[in-house]
C-alpha cells in the first residue's frame, strides 16, 4: 500500500490549488458571471514564481523565513493526513498532536513575518489572526479528542480510517470542524480573501508586503492547508469502504474535496461577513459543539 500513500500525497500536492477555482467558479455561477478559468491559481502561482521579491530595509531574516516555514509546516501536516480512509504517509500514535502543532507553526511564523515589517497595518491583521485562532484551535483539539476517543486511536490514520459511523458525536465534530475550516482558510462568513479594505482585513493583510516567489509559496501554503483540513471534513462525513478498492474511495474522497469546495463557493454567494465582534461567538459555539461531542463519547 506504499504507492498509493504517494499517490494520495501527489493527489494532494498537485490539486489542492484546483479548489480555489472550484470556489471562484462556483461563485461567478452565482453572480452570473462566467468566471475565471478553473486553473487560474496555477497560473497565478507561476507568474509569482518568475518574478523577483521586494524586501523592505527594515525587515530582518524573519520576515525571509515566513513564507518558507509556512510552506514547509503544511507540507509536513499534509503527510501526516490520511486520504480516501486509507493510511497517510507518516502515521504513529499521537500524530494528531503533532498536526495540531504543525498548523499553529505555519500560523506563527505568518505572523511573526507580518510584525517583523513594523507596519502597524500589518499587525492589526496578525492581532485578529492571533484572537481568532485561540478560538478555533480548541475547537479543533477537542474535536481531534472526541474522535480519538470514538475510535481508541491518537492517530490520524486511526481515527479517519474508514470505519467511522455516522453518529451524533461524529456529526457534532464535523460541524466543528466545518467552522474551523472556514476560519483557518480566511473565508466567508469569517474573513474575505478578495477585500481590500483596510478595517475588515485580516489573513491578506499579513501577506501585503510580500512579493514574488515568497507570494508564491504563500498562496501554494494556503491551498495545502485548505486540502488539509477539507481531508478533515470529508474524513468524517465520506463513508469509505474498508475492504474496498483504493481507487474508489480515493475517488469518494476527491469528490468529496470537490464537494466541499462547491459549498465554500455556495456559502460566500449567499452569506456576507460577520462584523468582527460576532466572529468570536460563532467560534465559541464551534468549541461548545466538540466539547458536546467528547462529553457524548465518555459518556
Amino acid at each position: 500500500m506504499a504507492p498509493v500513500k504517494w499517490i494520495h500525497l501527489l493527489i494532494a500536492l498537485f490539486a489542492s490549488p484546483f479548489l480555489f477555482g472550484v470556489i471562484n467558479r462556483t461563485k461567478a455561477f452565482f453572480a452570473g458571471r462566467r468566471g475565471q478559468p478553473l486553473l487560474q491559481s496555477y497560473f497565478d502561482l507561476a507568474r509569482l514564481l518568475r518574478k523577483g521579491a521586494v524586501f523592505s530595509r527594515t525587515t530582518t531574516w524573519i520576515f525571509r523565513a515566513g513564507p518558507s516555514v509556512g510552506l514547509a509546516s503544511a507540507a509536513a501536516a499534509l503527510t501526516l493526513v490520511p486520504f480516501g480512509g486509507g493510511q497517510a504517509l507518516f502515521h504513529f500514535s499521537g500524530d494528531a498532536i503533532l498536526f495540531a502543532y504543525l498548523l499553529a507553526v505555519m500560523r506563527f511564523f505568518t505572523v511573526l513575518a507580518a510584525l517583523d515589517t513594523g507596519s502597524s497595518f500589518e499587525g492589526m491583521g496578525a492581532s485578529r489572526e492571533v484572537s481568532y485562532s485561540a478560538l478555533a484551535e480548541p475547537a479543533l483539539i477537542l474535536g481531534l479528542a472526541a474522535v480519538a476517543r470514538e475510535t481508541g486511536s491518537l492517530s490520524l490514520s486511526g481515527m479517519l480510517s474508514g470505519a467511522l459511523q455516522l453518529r451524533p458525536e461524529i456529526v457534532l465534530v464535523a460541524a466543528a470542524f466545518a467552522v474551523v475550516f472556514l476560519c483557518e482558510n480566511a473565508r466567508i462568513p469569517f474573513d474575505d480573501p478578495n477585500t481590500h479594505l483596510e478595517l475588515t482585513m485580516i489573513h491578506e493583510v499579513m501577506v501585503l508586503d510580500h512579493s514574488g516567489p515568497d507570494l508564491a509559496f504563500i498562496q501554494y501554503g494556503s491551498a495545502v492547508k485548505l486540502w488539509i483540513l477539507g481531508s478533515l471534513v470529508t474524513g468524517l462525513l465520506v463513508p469509505f469502504a474498508e475492504a474496498g478498492p483504493w481507487w474508489v474511495n480515493t475517488g469518494m474522497a476527491v469528490a468529496g474535496m470537490l464537494l466541499l469546495a462547491v459549498a465554500v463557493g455556495v456559502v460566500e454567494s449567499v452569506m456576507a461577513r460577520l462584523r468582527l465582534t460576532r466572529v468570536p461567538q460563532v467560534l465559541v459555539a464551534a468549541v461548545a459543539l466538540s466539547a458536546l461531542a467528547l462529553l457524548l463519547s465518555v459518556r
